[in-house]
C-alpha cells in the first residue's frame, strides 16, 4: 500500500492532505492497543483540520492506554479518482491503514450537505453503506455525532450509533462499553443494546417508526426493553475540568482556520429563534480565566502558531473577555502573536475589543443584524437595534476600519418586501457613515452577505416552512437591484443548496434511499458550489418516490409528531412553542443573562454561577489570576 500511495500522491493537488506526519500527531503501536478508532471528517482536509472537536476527541482517545484514534478526511475528487482507478482503499493518516481494519469509525455531522461524502467514504473503505448489511460481517461500528445528529433520521439507515450532545464524557463511556462487550464476547445486537443504555446514545436499529394514513410520522418507539423512549443529550457540566488539547495537531498545509483555538465558553444566552446552536449547546458555561491563560501558554508553546482565536458562539458575551484579551496581549503580543475574535456582538463594545486585538492590521469587521427592520429583528429575537449597528460602525470607521460586512437572512418567517428594502436602507446608512468618517474614500466598502433561512430541528422555527426556490431567487434579484452603487457589494447563497439543506434537516428515515441514489448519481462535496448539482438530487428524489417539496415547505402543527421528537436537546418543546407564538406576535424574550429565567429547562441543571445568572461579572483579571 505504501508504494501504491507514494505513486498516486504525486498525481493529485495538495498531496499534504494525505501524507500525515504533522507536528503533534500521535502514532501508537497498533498491535498492543486494544481499541482502534478512526475520526472521519466528511470534508476536505483543510476544513476538517480547522475543527476544534476533532482536536479534543483526538487528545481524549489517544490519552487512553487501551485506545488509539487516527484521522481520515474526504478525499478531493482527484484523489478519489486515483483511489478508484488503482483500488487503493480509504486509509488513516497516522498509520496509513485501511479504515476497514479499525474497530470504530466516528463521523462528525457538522453540515447536512456532507451526507453524500459519508457514503462515499464508506464505499471507498470497502464497507457496506447500510447498517443492516454490516450486521453479518466483521465490519467496524459506524458512529456519528455533531449538530446534525439532533435529527439523525435521514442517516439512520447508514449509522449504527449516534452520539447526541457533547463528546468528552460520552466518548469515554462508549469506549468503555465497547471494551466490556468485547471482553464478554457479546454479539453485535447485545453490544448495541448495551450502548443504548448509555445517556446520549441513540441506536436507530432499536427503534421502530410508524406512519399514519397521510404518510406523516405517527410514533417512534423503542423495540427492546431498557432502551429509552427519548434519548437525552449529554453535556459537560464543568467545562473547567473537561479535557482540552494543548498539543493540537498542526496542519501540514494551510487550513481554513490555521491558528490556535481557545474555547472561552459554551452555549449562548441570546435566544435567536432561528439558531439551532443556541439551543443544542445550552446552558452557557464559562471557563475560568486562569485556566484559559494556562491553556494559551501551552498551546502557543507546543504549536508555534502566531495567532490564537477565542472561540465560542458569542465570544464578546464572555463576562471577562476584556481582561482576558488584555492579559493575552500582555503575555504574547511582544512575540508577534495576534488574538482574534471570530464572533462579535453588534455594538461599540465589540469594536473596542477588535481594536485592541487588531492594532497592527485592520481586516474587515463583520456584523450580523440578520434582518432589515426592527419588526423582523423582534420576530427572530435578535436583540439588535439600528442604533446599535450605527454606533458599532461609527466606532469601527472612526478606529480606522474601511471595510464592513453585514450579514442578513432572507426568507425568515413573516418577512415581507418591506424587510428587504430595510436591508438596503441599512446598508446605505452604514455606507453614508463611512463616507463621513473614513479618510481614504476609495477604500470604503460595505459588503452585504445574504443567506436563506433554513428551518432547523429543536428551534422555535422548527414548525415553519422554507420559502420556495423561486421566491428566494425573486428576493435575491430585488436586493441585487436595491444594492447597486459604488461602495456596495452584494453576495448571496445558492437557494438550491439551501433547499436541499432544508429537506435533509427536516427529513425522516424515508430519505435514506434518496441520499444513496444521489450519491450513486455522483453527488459529492455538496457544500461546495463547484461540485453541487441539484439535478443529481432531484433525479434521486424522483427515482425513490420522495417529494422533497413536502419536507422543505410543509408547515408542521404543534400536535404533529416531528421526526426528531425522540431526541431531546434538553430544551422543552413547550418552551419552543411559546417562543414560536411570541415570534408571531413580535414579542421579544430578554437575554438569559438579564437574570430572569425563561423556563427552557436546562439552566437549572447547573449549579448557579454569577455569570450564568446575570450577576456582576468579575471586573479584574488580577482578582482571579494569581
Amino acid at each position: 500500500m505504501e508504494k501504491q500511495l507514494e505513486k498516486i500522491i504525486r498525481r493529485v493537488q495538495k498531496p499534504g492532505r494525505y501524507s500525515g506526519g504533522e507536528w503533534n500527531t500521535v502514532c501508537k503501536d497498533w498491535q498492543s492497543t486494544y481499541i482502534k478508532m478512526a475520526f472521519a471528517f466528511p470534508d476536505v482536509y483543510e476544513v476538517g483540520m480547522s475543527h476544534l472537536g476533532l482536536q479534543i476527541l483526538y487528545g481524549i482517545v489517544n490519552g487512553r492506554e487501551d485506545a488509539l484514534l487516527e484521522r481520515v478526511f474526504a478525499p478531493w475528487p482527484d484523489m478519489e479518482q486515483q483511489m478508484r482507478n488503482t483500488g487503493l482503499p480509504l486509509f488513516s493518516l497516522e498509520s496509513r491503514r485501511p479504515l476497514r481494519e479499525f474497530d470504530i469509525i466516528g463521523f462528525t455531522l457538522q453540515y447536512e450537505l456532507s451526507f453524500s461524502n459519508i457514503l462515499n467514504m464508506l464505499d471507498l473503505a470497502g464497507i457496506p453503506l447500510r447498517s443492516a448489511d454490516r450486521a453479518g460481517g466483521d465490519y467496524p461500528m459506524i458512529v456519528a455525532g455533531g449538530p446534525c445528529a439532533f435529527n439523525p433520521e435521514p442517516m439512520a439507515e447508514f449509522i449504527d450509533v449516534f452520539a447526541i450532545g457533547e463528546g468528552e464524557e460520552l466518548l469515554n463511556d462508549l469506549l468503555d462499553a465497547y471494551l466490556a462487550s468485547r471482553r464478554s464476547s457479546e454479539g453485535r445486537q447485545d453490544l448495541l443494546i448495551r450502548l443504548a443504555g448509555i445517556d446520549g446514545i441513540y441506536v436507530p436499529a432499536l427503534y421502530r417508526v410508524e406512519y399514519n394514513n397521510l404518510g406523516h410520522i405517527n410514533t417512534v418507539t423503542s423495540v427492546c426493553e431498557g432502551v429509552p423512549a427519548q434519548v437525552q443529550k449529554r453535556f459537560v457540566a464543568d467545562v473547567d475540568a473537561a479535557f482540552f488539547p494543548t498539543h493540537m495537531v498542526v496542519p501540514a498545509i494551510e487550513a481554513v482556520h490555521d491558528r490556535a483555538m481557545l474555547e472561552v465558553q459554551r452555549g449562548c444566552t441570546r435566544g435567536c429563534r432561528f439558531c439551532q446552536a443556541g439551543v443544542i449547546y445550552r446552558p452557557v458555561r464559562e471557563k475560568e480565566p486562569e485556566i484559559l491563560l494556562r491553556h494559551a501558554d501551552e498551546l502557543l508553546g507546543s504549536t508555534g502558531w502566531g495567532e490564537i482565536s477565542l472561540t465560542s458562539l458569542s465570544t464578546s458575551d464572555y463576562s471577562r473577555v476584556t481582561p482576558l484579551v488584555n492579559e493575552l496581549i500582555k503575555r504574547h503580543g511582544s512575540a508577534g502573536v495576534n488574538v482574534s475574535l471570530p464572533s462579535l456582538r453588534v455594538d461599540a463594545f465589540s469594536v473596542d475589543l477588535a481594536k485592541e486585538v487588531q492594532k497592527v492590521r485592520r481586516s474587515s469587521l463583520t456584523f450580523a443584524p440578520e434582518a432589515g427592520t426592527q419588526r423582523l429583528r423582534d420576530v427572530i429575537n435578535k436583540g439588535v437595534t439600528e442604533d446599535n449597528l450605527i454606533a458599532a460602525v461609527d466606532a469601527a470607521f472612526s478606529a480606522g476600519w474601511h471595510s464592513i460586512k453585514l450579514y442578513f437572512m432572507i426568507g425568515l418567517p413573516t418577512e415581507t418586501d418591506e424587510d428587504l428594502h430595510g436591508i438596503a436602507n441599512l446598508a446605505r446608512k452604514v455606507l453614508d457613515r463611512g463616507r463621513k468618517l473614513v479618510r481614504v474614500k476609495g477604500r470604503l466598502k460595505v459588503t452585504v452577505s445574504v443567506s436563506s433561512f433554513v428551518p432547523k430541528s429543536h428551534t422555535s422555527f422548527q414548525w415553519e416552512p422554507q420559502n420556495s426556490i423561486a421566491e428566494l431567487k425573486r428576493k435575491q434579484a430585488l436586493l441585487r437591484e436595491l444594492l447597486r452603487g459604488r461602495g456596495l457589494v452584494f453576495k448571496w447563497h445558492d437557494p438550491e443548496g439551501s433547499f436541499l439543506e432544508a429537506v435533509l434537516s427536516r427529513g425522516d428515515r424515508r430519505l435514506a434511499g434518496a441520499i444513496e441514489a444521489a450519491w450513486r448519481n455522483g453527488a459529492r462535496f455538496d457544500g461546495w458550489s463547484e461540485f453541487f448539482d441539484i439535478n443529481k438530487w432531484l433525479m434521486a428524489f424522483t427515482s425513490t418516490g420522495i417529494d422533497p417539496d413536502w419536507y422543505a415547505y410543509h408547515r408542521y402543527h404543534y400536535d404533529d409528531a416531528l421526526p426528531w421528537d425522540h431526541i431531546s436537546s434538553g430544551v422543552s418543546k413547550k418552551f419552543l412553542m411559546r417562543e414560536h407564538l411570541c415570534s408571531l406576535e413580535g414579542a421579544t424574550t430578554p437575554d438569559c443573562r438579564s437574570g430572569r429565567c425563561h423556563g427552557c429547562g436546562l439552566c437549572v441543571s447547573l449549579e448557579a454561577k454569577p455569570y450564568l445568572a446575570g450577576g456582576e461579572a468579575i471586573a479584574s483579571l488580577s482578582d482571579t489570576v494569581q
